[in-house]
């Protein structure tokens, strides 16, 4: 028998008792699933052993670099209303524990700018300003989130339209490209933020170079990514949460499995976290004395940071 708090969660996402039942009782069977289909996925989302971050940023992806962005944004497109709240589901809890920490390690000081990239949901510059507010007491930090998709802009701009924030015009949304933010100043902003949202970008080189330019002499880059799991045990869990888990919660909660089979192929082909570091500092970016990355539950999300020299 299934708890009773199991079935309130799925049923606090929009699924009635019988929807709710189904949905556990297929997370229950996949453990012991076996299916050609599932196999094949699994064979296809895995990098090759030699992916890297090369000049035309393919690193391992199956969509062709030319088409990826249209190709995501379409994704984003479907999936924009449930993101934020599938996520958490998907990721057991864990989403918003770690973009929390991710802006707690940024360690801001009162009345920075930042520019959030591919933020268009509106989590991390609420977790930020939050964090300003709380911790600096500081009231003129502001935030300008930048989306390629413009559904996921309208779902942060209806999510804090009745903010504070909003009101005083600490938040700001504009639909641009991470490759090109050709509105955005030169030396402009205190900190660039982009949260898992790096891996669905067809050349991320050509968005570390235009996070270079915008930020300020001194600036933070900061990035939150999904990882690659270097721990044997773990490692075996993580991608069989990522390949199996995920998509199926995406089709259970959602109905769009195929949408969250793509997110999952385009995050599984990212570099590894030793190799994005090195793109880092190859922008330009001084890194953190150590690794120049930290990792949160042994890799499963990795936060960058690097800083713009004075």
């Amino acid at each position: 028998m299934f708890s009773r708090s199991a079935f309130a969660k799925f049923t606090a996402l929009g699924l009635g008792p019988r929807s709710a039942f189904y949905a556990l009782s297929s997370l229950r069977s996949l453990g012991t699933a076996t299916s050609s289909t599932r196999q094949q996925l699994m064979s296809e989302l895995a990098p090759p052993p030699s992916a890297r971050l090369m000049g035309s940023a393919l690193y391992g992806d199956t969509i062709p670099i030319d088409t990826k962005e249209e190709i995501m944004d379409h994704t984003y497109c479907k999936i924009a209303d449930r993101y934020d709240i599938v996520l958490e589901v998907m990721s057991l809890g864990m989403n918003q524990y770690w973009k929390k920490k991710f802006v707690r390690l940024m360690s801001p000081t009162a009345g920075l700018k930042m520019i959030d990239v591919a933020g268009g949901t509106g989590q991390i510059a609420r977790n930020y300003l939050e964090y300003q507010d709380s911790i600096n007491n500081d009231s003129s930090s502001s935030v300008h989130v930048v989306d390629l998709n413009d559904q996921m802009l309208r779902v942060g701009r209806h999510r804090l339209a009745s903010s504070q924030w909003m009101k005083d015009g600490r938040i700001t949304f504009a639909q641009g490209s991470a490759e090109n933010l050709e509105n955005i100043a030169d030396n402009s902003f205190d900190i660039y933020s982009i949260s898992a949202g790096m891996h669905n970008i067809p050349h991320p080189e050509l968005a570390l170079s235009e996070a270079y330019r915008v930020l300020k002499p001194g600036g933070l880059f900061a990035c939150l990514e999904y990882g690659h799991v270097d721990t044997p045990i773990i490692k075996q869990l993580h991608r069989w949460h990522l390949e199996t888990l995920a998509p199926t919660l995406g089709q259970l909660l959602v109905g769009k499995r195929a949408s969250y089979e793509r997110l999952v192929c385009s995050a599984r082909s990212f570099p590894h976290q030793r190799d994005f570091a090195k793109a880092i500092s190859h922008a330009g970016f001084r890194l953190p004395p150590g690794k120049g990355y930290k990792l949160m539950q042994c890799g499963y999300m990795v936060a960058y940071y690097g800083t713009k020299p004075e």
